[in-house]
């Protein structure tokens, strides 16, 4: 269930020594910046599952979330990064790659947790386990997307 996310973290270690990279054609953030977004993401909502209360869980119908989730792709251009999830201050690519196997573990712990175990998406409404790991796969295959478009203008 995790290890397309977790190959994708090993993805995202490989492209930090692009971090500096920027085609502001594709996007006005660095390949950094879409990186660090990544694994600050990932780490938040893996704290709030592990922290939400599973009876809190209650599915209901969200078009947005099933068009996402149905194609495996999020729109370009369609919604901005809540300024929970933008990355602040001035993170090294050592920073974040020391960050990964942390993260890696933390994912990890997640197979622990009740299948209601939940987290609440400011556009998708609550999204259970098993569906925000998809999430987090979709969210992740989205920036990566981004990095490598921006790689390919750099050259």
């Amino acid at each position: 269930m995790l290890q397309p996310v977790y190959h994708q973290l090993d993805t995202i270690s490989e492209l930090l020594s692009e971090f500096d990279a920027k085609a502001p054609s594709v996007s006005e953030a660095s390949v950094g910046w879409h990186l660090e977004h990544l694994l600050l993401v990932n780490g938040r909502v893996a704290e709030a599952l592990i922290q939400s209360n599973p009876a809190d869980y209650h599915w209901t119908f969200n078009f947005k979330k099933s068009l996402v989730l149905f194609i495996n792709r999020i729109p370009r251009g369609k919604a901005k990064a809540p300024k929970t999830a933008r990355p602040e201050g001035n993170q090294s690519p050592e920073d974040l790659r020391n960050r990964i196997p942390g993260l890696k573990e933390k994912l990890a712990g997640l197979t622990k947790l009740h299948p209601n175990a939940n987290f609440k998406h400011p556009f998708f409404g609550s999204l259970n386990l098993k569906t925000t790991i998809r999430f987090l796969f979709v969210h992740n295959q989205h920036h990566l997307k981004i990095v490598q478009d921006i790689l390919a203008q750099k050259q």
